[in-house]
């Protein structure tokens, strides 16, 4: 596949996919523990993960550049 995502938008590309699989895993989880394997459905999956999805988001927009300042003092030959 030819590349089309700008390198501005990078960081919000990667934000994206990053809190959308992200969610998409914990809430099939947490969705599963809560209503056990009998009454599990794709359906409620999917209604429990897009507004996960929703709040995953901009967390991840918003915590990354902290996360990110704070590896930076771990990492060896950080500049």
């Amino acid at each position: 596949m030819k590349p089309f995502i700008p390198r501005r938008l990078e960081f919000l590309a990667f934000g994206l996919l990053l809190s959308g699989m992200m969610s998409f895993i914990v809430s099939g989880i947490s969705t599963l523990l809560a209503v056990g394997a009998g009454d599990f459905s794709a359906t409620l999956w999917i209604g429990t993960w897009l507004p996960s999805w929703g709040i995953a988001f901009p967390a991840v927009l918003v915590v990354a550049p902290a996360v990110r300042r704070i590896l930076h003092r771990f990492v060896v030959g950080a500049e």
